[in-house]
Protein backbone atom coordinates (compact mmCIF):
# COMPACT_ATOMS: atom_id res chain seq x y z
CA UNK A 1 0.00 0.00 0.00
CA UNK A 2 2.81 2.42 0.94
CA UNK A 3 4.68 1.63 -2.29
CA UNK A 4 1.52 2.45 -4.25
CA UNK A 5 1.20 5.80 -2.49
CA UNK A 6 4.89 6.54 -3.02
CA UNK A 7 4.68 5.74 -6.73
CA UNK A 8 1.58 7.91 -7.03
CA UNK A 9 3.35 10.83 -5.34
CA UNK A 10 6.38 10.40 -7.62
CA UNK A 11 4.15 10.39 -10.69
CA UNK A 12 2.34 13.55 -9.54
CA UNK A 13 5.64 15.32 -8.85
CA UNK A 14 7.00 14.27 -12.25
CA UNK A 15 3.86 15.54 -14.03
CA UNK A 16 4.07 18.84 -12.17
CA UNK A 17 7.73 19.16 -13.13
CA UNK A 18 6.95 18.47 -16.78
CA UNK A 19 4.14 21.03 -16.77
CA UNK A 20 6.47 23.66 -15.30
CA UNK A 21 9.13 22.87 -17.92
CA UNK A 22 6.57 23.16 -20.74
CA UNK A 23 5.50 26.59 -19.47
CA UNK A 24 9.10 27.81 -19.16
CA UNK A 25 9.94 26.63 -22.67
CA UNK A 26 7.31 29.04 -24.01
CA UNK A 27 9.21 31.98 -22.54
CA UNK A 28 11.30 33.71 -25.20
CA UNK A 29 14.96 32.96 -24.65
CA UNK A 30 14.48 30.30 -21.96
CA UNK A 31 15.61 27.29 -24.00
CA UNK A 32 18.60 29.17 -25.37
CA UNK A 33 19.53 30.22 -21.86
CA UNK A 34 19.40 26.63 -20.60
CA UNK A 35 21.65 25.43 -23.41
CA UNK A 36 24.09 28.26 -22.76
CA UNK A 37 24.17 27.37 -19.07
CA UNK A 38 24.94 23.73 -19.88
CA UNK A 39 27.73 24.75 -22.24
CA UNK A 40 29.24 27.01 -19.59
CA UNK A 41 29.09 24.22 -17.02
CA UNK A 42 31.16 21.97 -19.30
CA UNK A 43 33.95 24.56 -19.49
CA UNK A 44 33.85 25.25 -15.77
CA UNK A 45 32.99 28.94 -16.23
CA UNK A 46 31.61 30.82 -13.22
CA UNK A 47 30.40 33.69 -15.44
CA UNK A 48 32.90 36.08 -13.81
CA UNK A 49 33.80 37.45 -17.25
CA UNK A 50 30.26 38.84 -17.49
CA UNK A 51 30.27 40.51 -14.09
CA UNK A 52 28.07 43.65 -14.04
CA UNK A 53 26.78 42.93 -17.56
CA UNK A 54 23.17 42.61 -16.40
CA UNK A 55 23.43 45.72 -14.22
CA UNK A 56 24.93 47.69 -17.09
CA UNK A 57 22.22 46.53 -19.49
CA UNK A 58 19.52 47.54 -17.00
CA UNK A 59 21.17 50.93 -16.48
CA UNK A 60 21.00 51.59 -20.24
CA UNK A 61 17.27 50.87 -20.32
CA UNK A 62 16.43 52.52 -16.99
CA UNK A 63 19.11 55.04 -16.03
CA UNK A 64 18.58 56.81 -12.72
CA UNK A 65 19.00 60.19 -14.39
CA UNK A 66 18.47 61.40 -17.95
CA UNK A 67 20.25 64.44 -19.36
CA UNK A 68 17.83 66.28 -21.63
CA UNK A 69 17.80 69.39 -23.81
CA UNK A 70 14.85 71.44 -25.07
CA UNK A 71 14.84 71.05 -28.85
CA UNK A 72 11.54 72.83 -29.51
CA UNK A 73 8.87 74.77 -27.63
CA UNK A 74 5.35 74.46 -29.07
CA UNK A 75 2.52 76.81 -28.03
CA UNK A 76 -0.51 74.49 -27.90
CA UNK A 77 -3.12 76.79 -26.36
CA UNK A 78 -3.03 80.18 -24.58
CA UNK A 79 -2.28 78.33 -21.31
CA UNK A 80 -0.27 75.34 -22.55
CA UNK A 81 3.10 74.59 -24.10
CA UNK A 82 4.75 71.36 -25.22
CA UNK A 83 8.48 71.00 -24.61
CA UNK A 84 10.18 68.60 -27.00
CA UNK A 85 13.14 67.08 -25.14
CA UNK A 86 16.04 65.20 -26.70
CA UNK A 87 18.87 63.36 -25.01
CA UNK A 88 22.30 64.98 -24.70
CA UNK A 89 23.91 61.58 -24.18
CA UNK A 90 22.55 58.04 -24.34
CA UNK A 91 19.51 56.92 -26.32
CA UNK A 92 16.24 57.72 -24.58
CA UNK A 93 14.95 54.66 -22.70
CA UNK A 94 11.66 53.03 -23.74
CA UNK A 95 8.39 53.71 -21.94
CA UNK A 96 4.77 52.66 -21.85
CA UNK A 97 2.29 55.16 -23.26
CA UNK A 98 0.81 56.92 -20.23
CA UNK A 99 3.96 56.96 -18.09
CA UNK A 100 5.73 60.09 -16.84
CA UNK A 101 9.18 61.44 -16.07
CA UNK A 102 10.10 63.56 -13.06
CA UNK A 103 11.69 66.78 -14.32
CA UNK A 104 14.25 68.46 -12.03
CA UNK A 105 14.50 72.26 -12.05
CA UNK A 106 16.35 74.97 -10.15
CA UNK A 107 14.22 78.07 -9.64
CA UNK A 108 16.00 80.95 -7.92
CA UNK A 109 18.16 78.52 -5.98
CA UNK A 110 15.31 76.16 -5.03
CA UNK A 111 15.94 72.61 -6.22
CA UNK A 112 12.63 70.91 -6.94
CA UNK A 113 10.98 68.56 -9.42
CA UNK A 114 7.58 67.82 -10.95
CA UNK A 115 6.21 64.72 -12.72
CA UNK A 116 4.90 65.28 -16.25
CA UNK A 117 3.26 62.69 -18.46
CA UNK A 118 5.01 62.02 -21.75
CA UNK A 119 2.51 63.20 -24.34
CA UNK A 120 4.31 61.78 -27.38
CA UNK A 121 3.90 58.21 -28.65
CA UNK A 122 6.61 55.73 -27.48
CA UNK A 123 7.69 55.11 -31.08
CA UNK A 124 8.86 58.74 -31.32
CA UNK A 125 11.74 58.09 -28.93
CA UNK A 126 13.11 55.03 -30.76
CA UNK A 127 15.19 56.86 -33.40
CA UNK A 128 18.75 57.18 -31.99
CA UNK A 129 19.29 60.50 -33.79
CA UNK A 130 15.84 62.06 -33.77
CA UNK A 131 14.13 60.45 -30.77
CA UNK A 132 12.35 62.70 -28.29
CA UNK A 133 9.94 62.96 -25.37
CA UNK A 134 7.17 65.57 -25.45
CA UNK A 135 6.13 67.08 -22.12
CA UNK A 136 2.92 69.10 -22.30
CA UNK A 137 2.53 71.58 -19.45
CA UNK A 138 -0.58 73.60 -18.62
CA UNK A 139 -0.29 76.77 -16.54
CA UNK A 140 -1.55 76.43 -12.97
CA UNK A 141 -2.66 79.56 -11.11
CA UNK A 142 0.08 80.24 -8.58
CA UNK A 143 2.00 77.20 -9.78
CA UNK A 144 5.66 77.47 -8.77
CA UNK A 145 7.08 75.24 -11.52
CA UNK A 146 4.50 75.64 -14.30
CA UNK A 147 4.96 79.43 -14.25
CA UNK A 148 8.71 78.99 -14.55
CA UNK A 149 8.47 76.49 -17.40
CA UNK A 150 5.94 78.42 -19.46
CA UNK A 151 7.47 81.87 -18.98
CA UNK A 152 11.21 81.23 -18.78
CA UNK A 153 12.28 78.06 -20.59
CA UNK A 154 13.75 78.41 -24.08
CA UNK A 155 15.19 76.15 -26.75
CA UNK A 156 18.61 74.84 -25.79
CA UNK A 157 18.00 74.80 -22.04
CA UNK A 158 19.08 71.58 -20.31
CA UNK A 159 17.43 69.54 -17.56
CA UNK A 160 17.92 66.29 -15.73
CA UNK A 161 15.05 63.87 -15.21
CA UNK A 162 14.23 60.40 -14.00
CA UNK A 163 13.61 57.52 -16.36
CA UNK A 164 9.97 56.94 -17.36
CA UNK A 165 7.89 55.46 -14.57
CA UNK A 166 4.33 54.93 -13.38
CA UNK A 167 1.59 52.31 -13.69
CA UNK A 168 -0.93 54.35 -15.70
CA UNK A 169 -0.86 52.51 -19.02
CA UNK A 170 -2.84 49.94 -20.97
CA UNK A 171 -2.25 46.34 -19.93
CA UNK A 172 -3.86 44.15 -22.62
CA UNK A 173 -4.02 41.10 -20.32
CA UNK A 174 -6.18 42.83 -17.72
CA UNK A 175 -7.73 45.92 -19.33
CA UNK A 176 -9.30 44.31 -22.37
CA UNK A 177 -10.03 45.91 -25.74
CA UNK A 178 -12.87 48.31 -24.88
CA UNK A 179 -11.26 51.42 -23.45
CA UNK A 180 -12.69 54.75 -22.33
CA UNK A 181 -10.47 57.68 -21.35
CA UNK A 182 -12.01 60.44 -19.24
CA UNK A 183 -9.60 63.38 -19.54
CA UNK A 184 -9.75 66.81 -18.01
CA UNK A 185 -7.49 69.64 -19.25
CA UNK A 186 -3.86 68.50 -19.03
CA UNK A 187 -5.13 64.91 -18.77
CA UNK A 188 -5.13 65.04 -22.56
CA UNK A 189 -1.34 64.55 -22.46
CA UNK A 190 -1.22 60.85 -21.45
CA UNK A 191 -4.42 60.31 -23.44
CA UNK A 192 -2.68 61.41 -26.62
CA UNK A 193 0.26 59.05 -26.01
CA UNK A 194 -2.00 56.07 -25.29
CA UNK A 195 -4.35 56.70 -28.20
CA UNK A 196 -1.57 57.22 -30.76
CA UNK A 197 0.22 54.12 -29.45
CA UNK A 198 -2.88 51.99 -29.98
CA UNK A 199 -3.65 53.43 -33.42
CA UNK A 200 -0.08 53.44 -34.73
CA UNK A 201 0.31 49.76 -33.87
CA UNK A 202 -2.97 48.84 -35.54
CA UNK A 203 -4.34 47.15 -32.41
CA UNK A 204 -7.91 45.88 -32.54
CA UNK A 205 -9.02 48.05 -29.64
CA UNK A 206 -12.10 50.27 -29.43
CA UNK A 207 -10.97 53.52 -27.80
CA UNK A 208 -13.29 56.37 -26.75
CA UNK A 209 -11.98 59.68 -25.42
CA UNK A 210 -14.38 61.89 -23.49
CA UNK A 211 -12.45 65.13 -23.10
CA UNK A 212 -13.63 67.81 -20.66
CA UNK A 213 -12.28 71.37 -20.71
CA UNK A 214 -13.36 74.70 -19.27
CA UNK A 215 -13.13 76.83 -22.44
CA UNK A 216 -13.44 75.93 -26.12
CA UNK A 217 -10.36 78.00 -27.07
CA UNK A 218 -8.13 76.18 -24.57
CA UNK A 219 -8.41 72.51 -25.60
CA UNK A 220 -5.02 70.80 -25.81
CA UNK A 221 -4.45 68.64 -28.93
CA UNK A 222 -7.91 69.53 -30.24
CA UNK A 223 -6.92 69.27 -33.91
CA UNK A 224 -4.85 66.12 -33.34
CA UNK A 225 -7.72 64.27 -31.67
CA UNK A 226 -10.22 65.36 -34.30
CA UNK A 227 -7.96 64.22 -37.15
CA UNK A 228 -7.41 60.84 -35.48
CA UNK A 229 -11.16 60.38 -34.96
CA UNK A 230 -11.83 61.09 -38.64
CA UNK A 231 -9.08 58.73 -39.80
CA UNK A 232 -9.70 55.73 -37.51
CA UNK A 233 -13.01 53.90 -37.09
CA UNK A 234 -11.94 52.46 -33.72
CA UNK A 235 -11.25 55.85 -32.11
CA UNK A 236 -14.18 58.00 -30.96
CA UNK A 237 -13.98 61.53 -29.59
CA UNK A 238 -16.48 63.42 -27.45
CA UNK A 239 -15.61 66.99 -26.45
CA UNK A 240 -17.31 68.61 -23.45
CA UNK A 241 -17.00 72.28 -22.42
CA UNK A 242 -18.00 73.33 -18.89
CA UNK A 243 -17.86 77.12 -19.39
CA UNK A 244 -18.98 77.69 -22.96
CA UNK A 245 -19.31 81.04 -24.66
CA UNK A 246 -22.72 82.19 -25.81
CA UNK A 247 -23.79 80.34 -28.92
CA UNK A 248 -21.49 77.34 -28.43
CA UNK A 249 -23.21 74.35 -30.08
CA UNK A 250 -21.22 71.40 -28.72
CA UNK A 251 -21.73 69.32 -25.58
CA UNK A 252 -21.56 71.26 -22.33
CA UNK A 253 -21.48 70.45 -18.64
CA UNK A 254 -19.46 67.94 -16.65
CA UNK A 255 -18.50 64.31 -17.15
CA UNK A 256 -21.26 62.94 -14.93
CA UNK A 257 -22.88 59.51 -15.01
CA UNK A 258 -25.70 60.66 -17.29
CA UNK A 259 -23.32 62.10 -19.89
CA UNK A 260 -21.02 59.06 -19.78
CA UNK A 261 -23.83 56.56 -20.42
CA UNK A 262 -25.37 58.81 -23.07
CA UNK A 263 -22.05 58.78 -24.94
CA UNK A 264 -20.85 55.19 -24.56
CA UNK A 265 -23.99 53.27 -23.59
CA UNK A 266 -23.40 50.38 -21.23
CA UNK A 267 -20.27 50.42 -19.06
CA UNK A 268 -20.17 46.62 -19.06
CA UNK A 269 -16.83 45.13 -20.15
CA UNK A 270 -15.09 48.50 -20.44
CA UNK A 271 -11.95 49.75 -18.70
CA UNK A 272 -11.83 53.44 -17.77
CA UNK A 273 -8.74 55.65 -17.56
CA UNK A 274 -9.13 58.92 -15.67
CA UNK A 275 -6.65 61.80 -15.68
CA UNK A 276 -7.00 65.46 -14.84
CA UNK A 277 -6.91 67.76 -11.79
CA UNK A 278 -7.49 65.97 -8.48
CA UNK A 279 -11.12 67.20 -8.06
CA UNK A 280 -11.87 66.02 -11.62
CA UNK A 281 -10.43 62.56 -10.88
CA UNK A 282 -12.44 62.22 -7.68
CA UNK A 283 -15.66 63.35 -9.37
CA UNK A 284 -15.22 60.92 -12.27
CA UNK A 285 -14.45 58.05 -9.90
CA UNK A 286 -17.66 58.75 -7.95
CA UNK A 287 -19.70 58.87 -11.16
CA UNK A 288 -18.26 55.61 -12.49
CA UNK A 289 -18.80 53.91 -9.14
CA UNK A 290 -22.44 55.05 -9.18
CA UNK A 291 -22.78 53.31 -12.55
CA UNK A 292 -21.57 50.04 -11.04
CA UNK A 293 -18.06 50.07 -12.52
CA UNK A 294 -15.79 47.99 -10.29
CA UNK A 295 -12.61 49.52 -8.93
CA UNK A 296 -10.42 47.14 -10.93
CA UNK A 297 -11.83 48.65 -14.12
CA UNK A 298 -11.04 52.25 -13.10
CA UNK A 299 -7.46 53.42 -13.64
CA UNK A 300 -6.69 56.84 -12.17
CA UNK A 301 -3.50 58.81 -12.73
CA UNK A 302 -2.67 60.74 -9.57
CA UNK A 303 -1.94 64.36 -10.30
CA UNK A 304 -0.28 65.94 -7.30
CA UNK A 305 -1.35 66.67 -3.72
CA UNK A 306 -4.85 67.95 -2.87
CA UNK A 307 -5.17 71.68 -3.52
CA UNK A 308 -7.35 72.32 -0.44
CA UNK A 309 -6.55 69.63 2.13
CA UNK A 310 -8.64 71.36 4.79
CA UNK A 311 -11.78 70.33 2.88
CA UNK A 312 -10.97 66.63 3.28
CA UNK A 313 -12.41 64.30 5.88
CA UNK A 314 -10.48 64.11 9.21
CA UNK A 315 -8.71 67.44 8.72
CA UNK A 316 -8.39 68.93 12.25
CA UNK A 317 -11.10 71.57 12.57
CA UNK A 318 -8.99 73.91 14.72
CA UNK A 319 -6.21 74.15 12.09
CA UNK A 320 -6.14 76.62 9.18
CA UNK A 321 -4.12 76.12 6.01
CA UNK A 322 -2.61 79.58 6.63
CA UNK A 323 -1.25 78.61 10.06
CA UNK A 324 2.52 78.34 10.41
CA UNK A 325 4.43 75.55 12.19
CA UNK A 326 8.07 74.83 12.99
CA UNK A 327 9.67 71.91 11.13
CA UNK A 328 12.83 70.50 12.72
CA UNK A 329 14.98 68.22 10.54
CA UNK A 330 16.87 66.07 13.03
CA UNK A 331 20.57 66.88 12.99
CA UNK A 332 20.24 69.34 10.09
CA UNK A 333 18.26 72.42 11.14
CA UNK A 334 14.76 73.83 11.25
CA UNK A 335 12.44 76.25 9.46
CA UNK A 336 8.92 77.71 9.47
CA UNK A 337 6.35 76.23 7.09
CA UNK A 338 2.74 76.88 6.16
CA UNK A 339 0.31 74.13 7.15
CA UNK A 340 -1.40 74.16 3.73
CA UNK A 341 1.82 73.49 1.80
CA UNK A 342 2.96 69.87 1.28
CA UNK A 343 5.91 69.03 3.53
CA UNK A 344 8.12 68.12 0.55
CA UNK A 345 7.58 71.56 -1.02
CA UNK A 346 8.46 73.26 2.27
CA UNK A 347 11.61 71.17 2.61
CA UNK A 348 12.75 72.09 -0.90
CA UNK A 349 12.06 75.78 -0.42
CA UNK A 350 14.36 75.70 2.60
CA UNK A 351 17.23 73.88 0.93
CA UNK A 352 16.54 70.28 1.94
CA UNK A 353 16.71 67.72 -0.86
CA UNK A 354 14.53 64.61 -0.62
CA UNK A 355 14.46 61.98 -3.37
CA UNK A 356 11.06 62.00 -5.07
CA UNK A 357 9.26 61.02 -8.25
CA UNK A 358 5.46 60.94 -8.42
CA UNK A 359 4.71 63.75 -5.91
CA UNK A 360 1.27 62.17 -5.57
CA UNK A 361 1.75 59.77 -2.65
CA UNK A 362 2.20 56.67 -4.78
CA UNK A 363 5.90 55.84 -5.24
CA UNK A 364 7.04 56.32 -1.58
CA UNK A 365 10.51 57.64 -2.54
CA UNK A 366 10.00 60.81 -0.48
CA UNK A 367 9.26 59.05 2.81
CA UNK A 368 10.36 60.78 6.00
CA UNK A 369 9.96 59.63 9.61
CA UNK A 370 7.90 61.82 11.94
CA UNK A 371 9.64 61.78 15.34
CA UNK A 372 7.37 64.28 17.06
CA UNK A 373 4.21 66.17 16.14
CA UNK A 374 1.33 65.50 13.77
CA UNK A 375 0.88 65.52 9.99
CA UNK A 376 -2.30 65.13 7.98
CA UNK A 377 -2.20 62.31 5.43
CA UNK A 378 -4.87 62.53 2.70
CA UNK A 379 -6.29 59.33 1.13
CA UNK A 380 -3.86 59.47 -1.80
CA UNK A 381 -0.92 59.07 0.60
CA UNK A 382 -1.05 55.28 -0.01
CA UNK A 383 0.67 54.60 3.31
CA UNK A 384 1.58 51.02 4.10
CA UNK A 385 0.62 49.49 7.44
CA UNK A 386 4.28 49.50 8.47
CA UNK A 387 4.53 53.22 7.61
CA UNK A 388 1.64 54.03 9.93
CA UNK A 389 3.03 51.79 12.68
CA UNK A 390 6.51 53.30 12.69
CA UNK A 391 5.67 56.92 11.90
CA UNK A 392 6.73 57.22 8.25
CA UNK A 393 4.88 59.56 5.92
CA UNK A 394 5.04 60.45 2.22
CA UNK A 395 6.23 64.04 2.42
CA UNK A 396 4.87 65.00 -1.02
CA UNK A 397 1.26 64.75 0.23
CA UNK A 398 1.79 65.23 3.99
CA UNK A 399 0.68 68.45 5.68
CA UNK A 400 2.18 69.33 9.10
CA UNK A 401 -0.63 70.40 11.43
CA UNK A 402 1.58 70.99 14.51
CA UNK A 403 5.28 71.67 15.12
CA UNK A 404 7.08 68.53 14.00
CA UNK A 405 10.49 66.88 14.06
CA UNK A 406 11.39 64.58 11.17
CA UNK A 407 14.19 62.27 10.13
CA UNK A 408 15.27 61.27 6.64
Amino acid sequence: MSNSISNSNNTSAKNAGNAKTNILENIVGYSEGVERKRAREKTGSDFSQEKWKTSNDIAKLHPKRLQLKVAEVIQDTPSTKTFRLVSTGAILPPFQAGQYINLYVNINGVETARPYAISSCPTHRADPENGYYDLTVKLVDGGFVTNYLLHNVEVGQQFSATSPMGTFYHNPLFHGDKLVFLAGGSGGAPARAMIESVLNRGLKIDFHLIYGNSYENDVIFEDTFRELAEKHDNFHLTEVISRPTEGYSGRTGHLNAELITDVIGSVEGKTFYVCGPTPFNEFCEDQLTSLGVQGKHIRIECNGPPKTPSCLENWPSVVSEQDEVRVKVQGKGEFIAKVGEPLLNSLERNGYTVENACRSGECSLCRVKVIEGEVFNPPEARLRKSDETFGWTHSCVAFPTTDIEILY
